[in-house]
């Protein structure tokens, strides 16, 4: 529990509640605010639908959109998603504890355990510390990024628009969001030719999709790689595999279609390619046109949709650490082990649980998603697309392989919470199972028997 106090009383909420109830709130707001005509280029509202759908993407950083960010919201609009998007991805939770810390309100020791879970932090101590150093070293990394798209997008748009360009860009990017202001559902294609634009982009992408701990402990680092801690060194390791692995892979697929990558020259194919492995990693921006893709170029992309980032991250997904304890577990059963080691270390009977209960809360979600929607649809699109779909919501990406927009109204309202679980659920079902631990205790014993498995 988190337990506030004020005037003497006390009052208690548990952090998983205050997440989901704090999100809710949040895009109930914003979708209030996006339904204004204020908020609307033309002047008249886009509508109390379009604007949840969209309020819900904001804050999910999902990044699939019911209409065109680019020509759809006036300045006052897209200041509102900006800041959905920088509140949802940098984490209701770190925003309340800052609020709650500097309200005086004092948070329980269960209730930092909680948080301290949530962040992926090693200390208890020093809360206020070290949520504003994670403030400060996210916005450190926007503003730098800013800074370098403004060297193309100032001499393209002028000063003020261009700096506005390069901000918002800048957050969507970190924030893993993948929200663009190019219009016309363009994203960033106009500038696939351009590596200053796409690996400032990239760059964005992958330092949100790491987590606060582990690019602090990496720039404390002074003694080497094997100094870092386990989970750092897996997150790290792993990241670069499934970035390597991305690139080579779309290079070889799409290599020769003339629709996404063949026609372009090594160096710009490698970079498109590269830049598709980063931003699949829940982030949402494309350099080509993914309409085109290939069946076999979809179904690896809903792998790396589905893994994600990495814990404590402004990514979605089941996360990296997620998918390297059930590869360890597979591993270890092979081998006839009984305990789960890796890197001569032994995870926990705790870990293997929940890195279980979070896939299959996430791929359970996503397959009935994709039942509803191919219900709905009804032979519109190909089940690959509507896979590709739910994988994108369910991970908050935010690529389409057909365009939201096509897809049916009650299509879009199965996304809707498919976004809001995808971002919560998982990392609400850890906060719980991590403040569950070691307080549910059989009073007694059943006998043991053995089942066929496999």
């Amino acid at each position: 529990m988190i337990t506030l106090q004020k005037n003497g009383k006390e009052k208690s909420c548990r952090p998983e509640s205050l997440l989901v109830f704090g999100f809710l709130a949040l895009i109930a707001l914003g979708a209030v605010l996006l339904a204004l005509p204020a908020a609307a280029r033309d002047g008249q509202s886009i509508g109390l639908f379009n604007s949840l759908f969209t309020a819900t993407s904001a804050v999910c950083v999902t990044g699939l959109v019911a209409v065109d960010t680019g020509t759809a919201f006036s300045l006052f609009g897209q200041i509102v998603l900006l800041a959905l998007i920088q509140v949802g991805g940098l984490g209701f939770m770190v925003f309340a504890t800052m609020i709650m810390v500097m309200l005086g309100r004092r948070i329980s020791l269960k209730g930092r355990m909680l948080i301290r879970e949530s962040m992926n932090s090693a200390s208890l101590a020093d809360l206020s510390v070290l949520t504003g150093l994670y403030l400060l070293l996210a916005l450190g990394i926007e503003a730098l990024g800013a800074l370098l798209l403004a060297i193309r997008f100032v001499p393209m748009y002028g000063w003020t628009h261009g700096i506005w360009m390069s901000l918002f860009h800048a957050i969507s990017a970190f924030c893993n969001a993948g929200f663009d202001l190019f219009g016309h559902f363009s994203s960033v294609t106009a500038f696939a030719d351009d590596p200053l634009v796409l690996l400032t982009v990239a760059g964005l992408i992958i330092c949100g999709s790491l987590g606060f701990s582990v690019i602090l402990e990496t720039l404390r680092c002074r003694e080497g790689f094997h100094s870092l801690s386990l989970h750092t060194r897996i997150v790290l390791v792993l990241t670069g595999i499934l970035l390597a692995a991305g690139t080579v892979f779309f290079l070889l697929a799409e290599g020769t279609n003339e629709a996404t990558l063949a026609g372009r020259g090594i160096g710009e194919q490698t970079l498109n390619a590269f830049f598709q492995s980063v931003t699949l990693r829940t982030a949402g921006f494309n350099s080509f046109d993914l309409f085109r893709l290939r069946d076999g170029s979809k179904l690896f992309s809903t792998l790396l949709m589905m893994i994600g980032a990495s814990p404590a991250s402004t990514g979605g997904g089941v996360k990296t650490t997620t998918a390297a304890v059930l590869f360890f577990l597979m591993v270890n059963v092979i081998r006839g082990e009984s305990e789960v080691r890796v890197a001569r270390r032994r995870l926990s009977e705790d870990n293997v649980r929940r890195a279980f209960a979070v896939i299959t809360l996430f791929l359970a979600m996503q397959l009935l998603g994709t039942l509803l929607i191919s219900f709905i649809e009804d032979g519109r699109f190909s089940l690959a697309d509507i896979w590709f779909e739910t994988a994108s919501a369910m991970a908050t990406v935010g690529l389409s392989s057909i365009g939201t927009p096509n897809l049916a109204p009650a299509s879009r309202v199965v996304l809707i919470p498919m976004m809001f679980l995808g971002r919560v659920g998982p990392l609400t079902l850890a906060l719980a199972l991590a403040g569950r631990q070691g307080r549910v205790r059989s009073a007694s014993k059943y006998p043991e028997e053995r089942i066929m498995i496999g």
